[in-house]
């Protein structure tokens, strides 16, 4: 065998190459499955998640929106027991600064848009406590309803007792001022045995009965009176003396002057006599009218009054008399 170093002109065998095409087209077409089947998982994932996140949102925004409606319940509550009744002011005035405190949390949760569950659940305790306290006002409420009730039924039997009462004093009162004014128009004096006596005074002190109109001084009133049923004590009696020239004689010095009379109105008398009498006993009156001015001729009327009424009257004439009169 013989070597050489230059190459032969035969050609030598040569192992065959080998094809990775399809191997890498077969692990790209598997990343490219795996890929894809990843996305789709986690999509899928995403999804469930986001569907679980809604759900839990919902969740949440349906227990803040019971929460709101019951918070909104209670302020009703609330509202009402305050216009009820004026008295229960009182006592929400006493808790006024809790039930306060208490609506200022609540809203305070319920107005953040992201209120945790444990805010949520707090909101819930201060609810319940908010109508605790809003039942204690409705039980206060009740309680002075019925008193309320009570009382105004008292008021009204008070109102109408007052009134039979008012009614009962009126008819009392009525009836009491008729008797008494019977028994005062009863118990006025009766006058009898009037007599009118002229007298002249005579220089040694004696009298003497005359009609002569200038020898008379004065004159002498006398006459009886009697009541039965008159309280016993003293009384005045008026009388009045009507002049010739029909005037009425008055001397204001001698103690004249003007009373009421019950059927003639307001009258001047002459003189007024007190009287001192006793229930069923006659009493004799007599008193003078002396004038400081001179007697005149003619007829003198007098009449008697007792508690404005005229009880008696009588009349007397003075003559002009003789040249030796």
């Amino acid at each position: 065998m013989s070597t050489t170093n230059y190459p032969s002109a035969t050609p030598q065998s040569q192992p065959p190459r080998k094809d990775y095409k399809n191997l890498v087209i077969g692990l790209l077409a598997a990343g490219f499955l795996g890929t894809w089947g990843y996305l789709l998982y986690n999509n899928n994932k995403q999804e469930q998640v986001q569907q679980t996140q809604q759900t839990q949102i919902a969740k949440v925004t349906d227990e803040k929106g019971q929460i709101q409606k019951n918070f909104d319940d209670a302020l009703v509550r609330l509202d009402s027991l305050t216009g009820t009744n004026n008295k229960l002011q009182a006592s929400l005035n006493a808790s006024n600064s809790d039930i306060a405190k208490k609506k200022t949390e609540i809203r305070s949760i319920l107005n953040k848009k992201n209120a945790t569950a444990a805010e949520l659940s707090k909101a819930k305790q201060l609810i319940t406590d908010l109508n605790g306290k809003i039942s204690d006002l409705e039980k206060q409420v009740t309680e002075l309803t019925s008193q309320n009730t009570q009382l105004t039924a008292d008021k009204t039997q008070l109102t109408q007792d007052k009134e039979k009462l008012t009614t009962d004093l009126q008819t009392t009162t009525s009836a009491k001022q008729d008797l008494e004014k019977k028994v005062d128009v009863a118990s006025t004096l009766n006058a009898n045995n009037i007599t009118i006596t002229p007298v002249h005074d005579k220089k040694n002190g004696k009298e003497k009965i005359t009609t002569t109109a200038k020898r008379v001084d004065k004159l002498v009133i006398s006459f009886d009176v009697n009541n039965r049923i008159a309280q016993a004590g003293q009384t005045d009696v008026y009388v009045s003396i009507i002049g010739p020239d029909g005037q009425p004689i008055s001397v204001p010095a001698l103690g004249s002057g003007t009373f009421t009379t019950r059927e003639e109105g307001d009258k001047i008398y002459t003189a007024k006599v007190a009287v001192d009498i006793e229930a069923g006993k006659t009493k004799p009156v007599q008193f003078a009218w002396k004038q400081n001015s001179d007697f005149q001729k003619g007829v003198y009327k007098i009449s008697i009054y007792h508690n404005g009424f005229k009880i008696g009257e009588g009349s007397k004439e003075l003559k002009k008399g003789g040249l030796f009169s």
